[in-house]
């Protein structure tokens, strides 16, 4: 932990403009202040993160004491993703069982020194979608899919930062659904240049936590919690955060800026959360797929990629309590463009 440990929930209310307003949460996730003048937005609250972050936890103790009196209710329906458009968006896969199913599911070898530097991709940080927003696609032969994952949000890190540099500059940690179109992905991965179309808008759970406002349930430089998927209601999977990574955050942001440096509002992604145990379910439906052709299921019998109507829900679970970050509640609407 750091000597500045602002215990901060944050969200970002529609109010018209690109980039919303930050809000202060409190901790039952029932109640929020505007943040104020000096920080209108979690941008501007990221450009000057220390002393800026100080003075909000100096308001949140003091709205502590008062229980809050005189804020308003907290709608996630009202929420924007914490951080409406990011500098950066820079996702990693460190979960071993994912990548073992993923390249089963591509018929390629997992990638030589998987397990010796973190392996990542820059996505598309322009538009990021709030909780309640429709999952948008036009075409369901595209296979849309979830991805359920945590991220970090980053101040400044420096070009060759060090793992404790890097582990400082973790400023909030994110709850996020990567959607991903698996009929696109192969296609685009043979040209040799990267994933684009088969990657769409990623959608965010409503609030932003600091580290120390997860207490215990931060650990090693990861979230220790289990992240709860439903489709259409029903279970899906709910793996657990802090298991069977093969690197955490400090070491991804380490990587990212080996030779270069990374701006306050970089979005940094673990992967899809995934657990070897069959129990845990899966958190994206490839590998729900993958597991069943492995245990022999026909292709006529396999789980089906989202569509039209289908709702995704997603949230993260400490101890049984009310989801940390809120949930992302979703509603896929497939809209053919001609």
């Amino acid at each position: 932990m750091t000597a500045l440990a602002p215990q901060l929930r944050l969200a970002t209310r529609r109010n018209g403009r690109r980039d919303g307003e930050l809000m202060l949460v409190d901790r039952s996730a029932r109640k929020w202040v505007p943040a104020g003048a000096d920080a209108p937005t979690l941008q501007a609250l990221l450009d000057d993160w220390a002393p800026l972050a100080a003075q909000v936890d100096e308001v949140v103790r003091r709205l502590d004491a008062t229980g809050w009196a005189g804020a308003l209710p907290f709608d996630a329906g009202q929420c924007m993703a914490p951080l409406p458009r990011a500098y950066q968006w820079a996702d990693a896969s460190v979960y071993r069982n994912h990548a073992r199913l993923i390249y089963q599911w591509r018929r390629e070898p997992i990638p030589a020194g998987y397990e010796e530097e973190p392996l990542v991709y820059q996505g598309g940080s322009d538009v990021m979608l709030g909780p309640q927003d429709d999952i948008v696609a036009v075409d369901e032969a595209h296979q849309i899919d979830l991805e359920a994952e945590i991220a970090v949000i980053t101040g400044d890190v420096p070009l060759g930062a060090s793992l404790e540099e890097a582990r400082q500059a973790i400023a909030l940690v994110v709850l996020l659904n990567d959607v991903s179109l698996r009929g696109l992905i192969p296609g685009e991965l043979a040209k040799g240049f990267g994933f684009y179309q088969s990657k769409p808008a990623t959608s965010f759970a409503p609030i932003a936590v600091t580290p120390a406002a997860l207490g215990p349930a931060w650990r090693d430089g990861m979230p220790d919690l289990r992240v709860r998927i439903a489709i259409n209601g029903e279970w899906f999977g709910e793996p657990h955060a802090n298991t069977e990574a093969i690197f955490n955050f400090p070491q991804i942001i380490r990587h990212l800026a080996r030779t270069r440096s990374l701006a306050a509002g970089s979005i940094v992604g673990a992967g899809t959360i995934s657990n070897a145990s069959p129990s845990a379910g899966s958190a994206c439906i490839t590998e729900a797929r993958v597991r069943q052709i492995l245990a022999g299921t026909p292709e006529s019998a396999l789980r089906p990629y989202l569509r039209d109507g289908d709702r995704v829900r997603i949230e993260a679970i400490v101890d049984e309590q009310d989801a940390v970050f809120g949930a992302i509640d979703q509603r896929v609407s497939v809209r053919p463009r001609h």
